[in-house]
């Protein structure tokens, strides 16, 4: 009898792949050029576009099991985790796919063969849902299978009508339930009672046969498909008798533990199934390159981390403890999932770094909460307090929400939702869901790509676009796409921009300005110098010095990559990448500052390779089989089924389908000109190679020349030099501040012969030539130590600019306060200033009103003495 998590999961793959299907691996929660997603969170992601079409597999069936991740955007679960039987951050779907392969009799044949047979299942437990308007999945359900008409029903609505958005693929489904069993409150879907636990949905069959248009019209698929999902924990928990997912083996050891680290003694503890699942999301985003921050995926991770932070607070426990999970996680899902034990040092210590910063303020914004609950008047928590707790002490309002219900409050929503609309915004445009998947521009064909051995060749043009439509023809002067049948010229792909050059046909030529992919074909953007027409004969023509330029660029990057690995760690993962013919940019994950001395380590371990001068190879191999190697795989990079290894050596071995140099040594110089943090947990290096190099080699070597020269020293003597000269300015500057301050102690001097009496009140007022501005507060101490008790008022122009400075004494300030008395008179210079009660100074910038300004004062005095 078939009982562990690991042993579903595994007899599940073997199933599928006995009857034809391609075992694929997860995809990462980061999914793969696609706006429309935060993470991945269900298995038909990494295939979106083989159902759309716009792909070619070199299999029609395929069956994963994949990691999920619903926490953010449109698929949140995040608040319902620890609260229900069945709701996760993470979570794994097993899925068995058809690409126009297989359809409906089929799909339903090996779900109901795999649950009854291969995991033994009584046929009395189970019953399934349908489209209310689909007939024939009824009549395989009820004529073949043998299901009684009772057991099937049927569902109007979305819940048995899946699409992939607004537009685009869609298809009725078929879901099948399992029974608890009567001792459990619920009744079947359908029903009233049908949000009881007793029925429990443990398999959805999507029959995906129509195209779904933005006006409504379903246009019927070409190849209908099919898309299947079954979570791995719910069917765990029926095969394990046991009635909740976390009462299943894999949660049962992660609970336990997380008891035993935070010494919790009650496994029931609700707290300890919000770690135990909030682990396996932190660990898994985090090998995945996700690194906390403050938007997007980033504070998604956040604030489950401080999710399970706040948990473990509520447990009594302190101290950092959410990443000691991580080993124990490892342990558990470690066979299934490698990654996790490669990168276990790298995910505890981001963790660690996190929890640490984030327990700081823990305390402090907990008994700010408690205080908040302890004085309201009602059950709801105002939205201000819950704005306050965010942005002072990084708690996520979910966070708050989980406190408040656990003693019987709300919080104020709208409130808080105003208080954040400007991050909320963001946040929003950071989603960005629902993409009409049918309004993109499309090609119908395919190019074939000839740039890695030509930078020229002869084609034909296939297709033309101008202004997103089809045309036959582009007129000379007119903008638009070309689209060839086999082409030189690479689209902009894994951070390489597309090729430029020229497309010369009969008549003249179209000046291509960018390549750029269109589904499976290449498309040329620029200008049409004279007419072209679909079926011209085409001279295909590169610009070969900047694809040169480039080639550089993007082999020095995977140079850069490995070092990076080498000097910093192997969690480094490339975030992101930018070359072109003038440099390269090259962000990665890494969680502290980059000292100088990395920098210089990684920039000598690149030229090393350079100098090696190592031929360059590539290999076509298939992609599991490329992984296995250790070939590196570019984050956020899409690979086809058939991949390209770059190895330069045994230094860098790499995944990409870019254009590269024949030898390292092609290369030249490697120079980086920044390094620097871009986010949190990410950083970016810049970096130049062969003739730009030089150039800036031989700019600093000039600029340095120059220096020497100002300074009339050799170079190697130049630092000595410019030390000695520093210091000589220091001394300089602290002889001229001594005199500067022998001046204005003379000057307070000679003006105290001006002080007058105001009602029983010293009073100076004056103007000072020849003093700095900046000079006035010393001058000031310096007067109203001579004069004791007494009110001052002090004014300097120069340069166009006017200096106010005013002193009270101490004795005085309930009378006047010094910042209205400098107010009042740098109103009268168009200015104003501030200050305490016995000093204030201010600005003005009408020094030609100054001297009556100060005569100003002594009535002004006379008023409020």
């Amino acid at each position: 009898m078939i009982k562990t998590t690991a042993e579903i999961r595994r007899t599940f793959l073997d199933y599928f792949a006995s009857h034809g299907h391609q075992v694929v691996s997860s995809s990462s929660l980061v999914p793969a050029d696609d706006p429309t997603l935060l993470f991945t969170n269900a298995g038909m992601n990494q295939f979106k576009d083989v159902f759309l079409g716009s792909e070619k597999r070199s299999y029609t069936k395929a069956v994963s099991s994949q990691r999920c991740v619903r926490a953010g955007g449109k698929h949140n679960d995040l608040e319902n985790v620890g609260y229900t039987a069945r709701h996760h951050t993470f979570f794994e779907m097993l899925g068995n796919f058809s690409f126009g392969d297989y359809f409906k009799r089929e799909a339903i044949t090996f779900s109901w063969d795999f649950l009854t047979k291969q995991l033994q299942l009584p046929e009395s437990k189970l019953l399934v849902t349908i489209y209310s308007e689909d007939d024939e999945a009824f009549d395989i359900w009820h004529q073949e299978i043998g299901l009684p008409a009772e057991k099937i029903i049927r569902i109007s609505t979305s819940d048995n009508f899946w699409s992939m958005g607004d537009t685009g693929p869609c298809g009725p489904c078929s879901e099948i339930f399992y029974d608890h069993g009567e001792h459990i409150w619920g009744g079947p879907p359908g029903s009233p009672e049908e949000d009881g636990d007793r029925f429990i949905e443990i398999w959805n069959l999507v029959f995906m046969q129509f195209n779904k248009q933005a006006d409504g019209t379903m246009e019927p698929l070409p190849a209908p498909s099919i898309d299947t999902g079954m979570g791995l924990e719910r069917i765990s928990a029926i095969l394990q008798g046991v009635h909740s997912n976390y009462e299943i083996d894999l949660f049962q050891s992660l609970i336990k533990s997380a008891a035993q680290i935070t010494g919790a003694s009650d496994l029931e503890d609700k707290s300890l199934r919000v770690i135990a699942d909030h682990i396996r999301s932190c660990a898994f985003l985090i090998c995945d390159g996700v690194m906390p921050s403050n938007e997007g995926r980033g504070y998604v991770l956040r604030r489950i981390i401080r999710r399970a932070v706040r948990h473990g607070y509520k447990l009594g426990c302190e101290e950092v403890f959410f990443y000691k999970l991580v080993a124990a996680l490892a342990q558990t899902m470690g066979d299934a999932y490698p990654e996790l034990v490669e990168q276990q040092p790298v995910v505890e210590k981001v963790l660690r770094i996190e929890e640490e910063q984030f327990s700081r303020t823990l305390s402090r914004g907990m008994t700010l909460l408690t205080q908040a609950l302890d004085e309201l008047d009602g059950k709801q928590i105002p939205g201000d307090i819950v704005f306050k707790l965010y942005d002072t002490y990084g708690f996520p309002s979910d966070l708050t929400a989980d406190v408040a219900r656990e003693q019987g409050f709300t919080i104020d929503h709208p409130g808080f939702e105003a208080a954040m609309q400007e991050q909320r915004n963001r946040a929003q445009q950071a989603s960005q869901f629902g993409a009409d998947y049918n309004a993109a521009m499309k090609s119908e064909h395919s190019s074939d790509f000839t740039g890695y051995e030509h930078e020229q060749g002869n084609a034909q043009v296939i297709e033309l676009f101008k202004d997103g439509k089809r045309v036959e023809q582009l007129q000379a002067g007119e903008e638009g796409v070309v689209i060839l049948n086999e082409t030189p010229f690479y689209a902009e792909s894994g951070g390489q921009v597309g090729d430029t050059g020229v497309l010369k046909v009969a008549n003249g030529e179209f000046v291509v300005t960018d390549t750029v992919k269109l589904g499976n074909a290449i498309a040329h953007k620029g200008k049409a110098v004279a007419d072209v027409a679909v079926g011209n004969a085409a001279d295909a023509i590169i610009d070969k010095d900047r694809r040169q330029a480039i080639r550089l660029n993007h082999s020095a990057t995977h140079l850069l990559h490995a070092a990076l690995k080498k000097v910093l760690g192997s969690h480094v993962n490339q975030k992101g990448s930018l070359v072109d013919e003038e440099k390269l940019r090259f962000d990665f994950s890494h969680f502290e500052a980059v000292t100088e001395q990395q920098v210089t380590d990684i920039e000598k371990m690149v030229n090393e390779q350079i100098r090696a001068n190592t031929p360059l190879q590539t290999t076509l191999m298939e992609l599991e089989e490329a992984k296995a190697s250790g070939a590196v795989a570019l984050f956020g990079e899409k690979y086809d089924e058939k991949v390209r290894v770059v190895s330069m050596g045994d230094f860098s071995v790499e995944l990409c389908g870019g254009t590269h140099v024949t030898r390292t040594g092609d290369i030249g110089l490697f120079k980086i000109t920044t390094e620097g943090g871009i986010a949190s947990g990410v950083r970016r290096i810049e970096a130049v190679t062969g003739a730009v190099a030089l150039a800036d080699a031989q700019f600093r070597q000039a600029t340095l020349k120059q220096a020497a020269g100002l300074l009339k020293a050799e170079e190697s003597q130049l630092l000595e030099r410019l030390r000695a000269q520093m210091d000589a300015t220091k001394q300089l500057e602290k002889e001229l501040h001594s005199l500067k301050q022998a001046m204005a102690s003379k000057e307070s001097a000679d003006v105290m012969s001006n002080v007058i009496d105001i009602k029983g009140v010293k009073t100076l007022v004056a103007q000072l030539q020849g003093v700095e501005s900046k000079a006035l507060r010393g001058m000031m101490d310096d007067i109203k130590n001579r004069i004791g008790s007494g009110v001052v008022v002090l004014g300097v122009a120069s340069d166009g600019k006017v200096g106010l400075i005013a002193g009270v004494t101490n004795d005085l300030t309930s009378k006047v306060k010094a910042g209205e008395l400098v107010n009042h008179v740098a109103a009268q210079v168009g200015g104003k200033g501030g200050g305490r009660p016995d000093m204030a100074q201010a600005g003005g910038s009408q020094p030609e009103n100054l001297a009556t300004a100060l005569a100003s004062v002594e009535n002004w005095l006379k008023e409020r003495i």
